[in-house]
């Protein structure tokens, strides 16, 4: 599971996804030849993350290498259920990340196109958000 190792504040004020927003940026290729590119915004929290690179450790191999290029490092809280109003903010349920459309979520190189490019598909149907894969 992902999770930061350390936080100024251990419990984060409630952000706004502006999901008509576009990345101004990590929105180009940096590491690798082919990525997976965010088309929607959206919040992505740990689990979806660690799907995803299980699945891309999986197809890729040996030979093949991925980068990671969001991190879950915002901490939503969730209240339990049937309590009474009051007591504060509830505990650390998960940590999320938010995407913006145009964010490349992930980085591969290594392999012959085909094989890359099945990779970031199949790893595309464990987020719940629309992608779509772009090269150099």
């Amino acid at each position: 599971m992902f999770q930061p190792k350390k936080l100024k504040f251990r419990k984060f004020q409630s952000e706004r996804i502006l999901s008509n927003s576009l990345a101004t940026k990590g929105y180009s290729l940096v590491y690798g030849k082919m990525g997976l590119k965010a088309c929607e915004g959206k919040m992505i929290n740990d689990k979806h993350l660690n799907a995803c690179v299980n699945e891309l450790k999986r197809r890729l191999g040996k030979k093949g290498r991925f980068w990671l290029r969001i991190f879950p490092h915002i901490p939503k809280t969730k209240k339990p259920p049937e309590t009474r109003m009051g007591g504060g903010k509830g505990d650390i349920e998960k940590y999320v990340t938010f995407v913006k459309a145009g964010n490349i979520l992930f980085e591969v190189d290594g392999l012959d196109d085909a094989s890359l490019k099945n990779a970031l598909k199949l790893t595309s149907y464990k987020l719940p958000l629309k992608t779509k894969i772009v090269s150099r």
